[in-house]
């Protein structure tokens, strides 16, 4: 059948994921990966903590481990006196002992003796020379600490203050981090905290990148007259290594279709997702429909999609391998990778649905919309005194440096014919 025949039978970008999805039934790969490698990757499996996270009690401060009753009504007019014992080494099992009306000297990290209870920051505190106290009743000034002779306690503490406790951090047996979660710089801190230095990730997906047309010439060419050089292939691919993928460019594919089939029946044997830039346009000359449908089964899925920029978008499942056809202008194939290609890749790693950045700001002019598509508005945010403002980019889906000159982009719903100024809006960054 004609790719016009078959053109804009317009679902919404929701239904046409959710027609892909019914269909596919993504395998997740797995690896084992140092943990300091480890940054930005997606969990294979649920993560359980080993053992104990702190694995012994330890103070926080810098000061005098004590029992909490002997401080009760301390303060600076009558403070406590404790008679101090030892101190706690740092990085080394703690051996004194402490009685009542006792304190050892403790340093931030280091175990606590085994009675001990609450610890007594250091400036609350302080030594007594010669059994003496200080007798104008003023506030202490802080001094260097003793491990042995008297000191007085200015205020009291409460049981646990000052206190990490055994697990407090992560118990045994705890579920730390669910399968599908993305590593951020503070969990390979928390793996490493755990001892794991090793950790299982879903392995990078393989997505294959083509652009097509006779008027693409490479970045490194100086175009002729009528030509222009291959912006998608290089932005799409910094998008799919932003989601987590390994992007494997292909080249350009001029309009021959005998050339096209091959190439795409080849990625699709060497890819987890196969994304085709340009030809998916109604015009004698767009094969895209053609080829996708004749590499696998069952072919074409979707072509056209109620959203702008980016309506005339194919997605296609060719035997177990999702293949998206893109518009050939900038705005409209990164919008459209955005869309279907991200969760596609997410669905390869098993990821958690991300969230994405979101700034609440209001809009400062009127933004016309046609209802029955969603439109996506690119827009550039400002701070007028305490408020953030977006101020829409107005310009045509094949230009790059709409994008580029964005901070972020707004929808505008389906059922939506447009936003007024000063409407709060929700900014995607």
């Amino acid at each position: 059948m004609p790719a016009s025949a078959e053109l804009f039978t317009l679902l919404t970008p929701q239904d046409a994921l959710a027609k892909l999805m019914a269909q596919w039934r993504p395998a997740v790969r797995v690896e084992v990966v140092a943990t300091s490698e480890s940054l930005g990757r997606v969990l294979a499996s649920e993560v359980v903590s080993p053992d104990n996270l702190p694995a012994f009690r330890r103070s926080t401060v810098d000061g005098y481990a004590v029992c909490a009753s002997d401080t009760y009504g301390a303060s600076p007019g009558l403070p406590g006196l404790l008679m101090v014992v030892g101190e706690a080494p740092m990085g080394r099992p703690v051996h004194i002992r402490l009685g009542p009306g006792e304190a050892g000297l403790v340093h931030t990290g280091s175990m606590l003796p085994q009675e001990a209870d609450a610890v007594v920051m250091i400036e609350n505190t302080q030594t007594v020379d010669g059994g003496g106290s200080n007798a104008s009743g003023s506030l202490p000034t802080i001094q260097l600490p003793s491990s042995s002779g008297y000191i007085e306690i200015m205020r009291p503490v409460a049981i646990g203050e000052n206190v990490l406790n055994i697990g407090e951090d992560a118990k045994r047996g705890q579920t730390v981090y669910a399968s599908g979660h993305v590593l951020r710089p503070a969990d390979i801190g928390g793996l490493m905290a755990l001892g794991l230095v090793r950790v299982a990730v879903a392995s990078r997906p393989r997505i294959g990148i083509i652009s097509t047309g006779d008027e693409v010439v490479d970045p490194n060419q100086t175009p002729d007259s009528g030509q222009v050089r291959d912006v998608n292939a290089y932005a799409l691919a910094a998008q799919a290594q932003a989601a987590g993928a390994q992007a494997i460019r292909y080249g350009i594919i001029p309009d021959r279709r005998d050339l096209l089939e091959a190439t795409v029946a080849q990625m699709r044997h060497e890819c987890d997702v196969v994304v085709l830039s340009a030809g998916s346009s109604v015009s004698a000359r767009d094969l895209s429909m053609e080829v996708i449908g004749s590499v696998g089964k069952p072919g074409v899925l979707v072509h056209g999609v109620a959203v702008k920029p980016g309506k005339p978008a194919i997605i296609a499942l060719c035997d177990g391998v999702p293949v998206f056809g893109l518009p050939g202008n900038p705005a409209s194939a990164m919008l459209i990778f955005d869309l279907f290609v991200t969760p596609a890749i997410d669905a390869l790693l098993g990821a958690q649905p991300r969230r994405p950045h979101i700034l609440r700001a209001r809009l400062s002019r009127n933004v016309p919309s046609a209802t029955g598509r969603e439109d996506y508005v690119q827009v550039n945010l400002e701070h007028r005194g305490d408020e953030l403002w977006a101020a829409p980019i107005f310009g045509k889906s094949n230009l790059i440096y709409t994008l580029v000159r964005a901070d972020g982009r707004i929808k505008i719903d389906l059922d939506a014919n447009g936003m007024r100024a000063g409407e709060w809006v929700d900014v995607q960054l």
